[in-house]
């Protein structure tokens, strides 16, 4: 009997825990808190983070210390090769799961000049007049209503601030709930991703255990363009490649030796054009191996309510390029891109010239079923195929003499790609947990376009990893006039809860 009635009240008290947690409207405390919220968004942009001013980087890195040290988080500062690791920590439960969140503390340097606004690190708040014109309003507005739609225009402002700013109200608005966490949590703050990672990425061997972990979620970059809640399950890389083809010693006149020496742009342009179909599918050989879309693939692909047409339109070209179906299918293959060309005369002006070399920058995006060194030798014996002499270095006399055609081709494998299983443990339990929490499925990105600089840290510390974005498309990220919409502070805030709120 006794037995049955502490069952009963155990069954009870959960039931009393569940309750409780359900009788919480998120949305109001969040809306309580905005302006205060706003108010420390609005400081922590105003810190210059450019990583090679290391005097107001240490004074960001300053600032989340007291932020997080408030909320009874344990702040280490990490030293590395370059700038500091950020890494918080709170341990609930030393048996417990444990996440690893990373975001990042710099942002891009700034041209003042570009901005609509007299400094970038000045965040100002501003609203869309009836033209779509963005117009200054006073901050002070922000303590009678705030709309949406209103957003905060700076550098960093979103990227990647913002997030950093939602995951601190979270945790503030649990604390005050008295709210407690199932697993632990580590928080990195990056100093150089913008300037890819780099001491971050010299301390994985050193830190390894520090940063161990059984889950990665990275909060960085935008959501879906519609602002519903995204997660994205990889990302892909970037393996990089120059090659140069000669002509004559030295640049020769055209009028001269114009029909007698050859001119290499010529040979360049044939060379590309090789690589490529006129639909823009690569044509060298074996370069989509490994990829297989299945039906599951494609199910899952066709979910996200991208509409192709207004990505055509915004983009202004009559026809998509024929490798995927669509744009999602399209980031399932590995590309290949001239990303620049340039020939030995660089100054003003033009002149009468056959250049004596050509240079094209190329980049291979991957993704995880290539590998970046083993794109980059599909490529070099394309080139030998096509007649070439390839070499890693310029050419002697004697050779230039022998070989009517050469290359010279360096190659940087780069970062390969990563990608998590939808259907793993964390992918299944933050989709469910995101769906509970906004009623409608999140969007699922099997895999983004851009590549993520802490891919090989996924990689060393052998950790599943889950990007959340959580700004709005159009932030203007990396370009002048950044800014962040109100209401994806609110949303993110949210989704942060969620997140925290989840059992593992």
């Amino acid at each position: 009997m006794k037995k049955i009635q502490l069952y009963t009240i155990t069954v009870i008290l959960c039931l009393f825990s569940i309750a409780t947690h359900a009788q919480i409207n998120w949305d109001t405390k969040i809306q309580d808190k905005l302006p205060d919220i706003l108010k420390k968004h609005r400081e922590l942009v105003s810190i210059p983070n450019v990583a090679s001013d290391e005097e107001n980087m240490m004074k960001n890195v300053d600032w989340v210390t007291t932020e997080f040290e408030k909320l009874n988080f344990n702040v280490s500062i990490l030293k590395t090769s370059t700038l500091p690791v950020f890494l918080a920590e709170k341990e609930v439960d030393p048996k417990a799961k444990t996440i690893l969140f990373y975001l990042h503390l710099d942002g891009q340097a700034v041209n003042p000049a570009k901005w609509n606004q007299k400094d970038p690190f000045r965040p100002v708040l501003k609203e869309q007049d009836a033209e779509g014109n963005w117009q200054i309003i006073n901050w002070s507005r922000i303590k009678t209503h705030i709309n949406p739609d209103w957003r905060v225009f700076g550098r960093a402002a979103a990227d990647d601030k913002a997030p950093i700013i939602m995951m601190l109200s979270a945790l503030e608005l649990l604390q005050k709930q008295q709210q407690k966490l199932s697993y632990n949590i580590k928080i990195i703050l990056d100093l150089q991703e913008e300037t890819r990672s780099e001491g971050f990425l010299s301390t994985l061997e050193t830190y390894k255990k520090r940063y161990a972990a059984d889950y990665l979620i990275i909060m960085d970059g935008p959501a879906h363009p519609t602002n519903k809640p995204t997660l994205t399950f990889g990302c892909r890389g970037v393996a990089t490649c120059n090659i140069s083809i000669y002509g004559a010693k030295l640049p020769q006149h055209s009028g001269h030796y114009g029909n007698y020496a050859p001119n290499p742009v010529f040979r360049m342009s044939h060379l590309l054009a090789s690589m490529k179909d006129d639909t823009g599918k690569v044509v060298i050989d074996n370069f989509y191996d490994g990829i297989e879309l299945d039906a599951e693939t494609q199910k899952l692909l066709a979910q996200v309510p991208d509409d192709n047409e207004v990505i055509r339109t915004g983009l202004g070209i009559a026809k998509a390029d024929n490798v995927g179906k669509n744009y999602q299918e399209s980031l399932q293959y590995p590309s290949l891109n001239v990303r620049h060309i340039e020939t030995s005369w660089k100054g003003p002006g033009l002149k009468t010239i056959i250049p004596e070399i050509i240079t094209a920058y190329i980049d291979v995006r991957l993704v995880r079923e290539t590998d970046g060194a083993t794109q980059l030798e599909k490529i070099k014996k394309h080139i030998e195929a096509q007649g070439y002499l390839v070499l890693d270095r310029d050419p002697t006399d004697a050779e230039r003499l022998k070989h009517p055609k050469i290359a010279k081709l360096t190659m940087n494998p780069g970062i390969n790609a990563f990608r998590t299983d939808i259907n793993s443990l964390i992918g299944t339990t933050l989709r469910e947990t995101l769906e509970n929490e906004f009623d409608e499925k999140p969007i699922l990105i099997r895999t983004m376009g851009g590549t993520v600089p802490i891919t090989p840290a996924i990689q060393v510390l052998n950790i599943p990893a889950i990007i959340v974005p959580m700004v709005n498309m159009d932030n203007n990220q990396h370009n002048p006039n950044e800014n962040i919409r109100i209401g994806n502070i609110s949303q993110g805030i949210k989704m942060c809860l969620a997140i925290l709120s989840m059992k593992l």
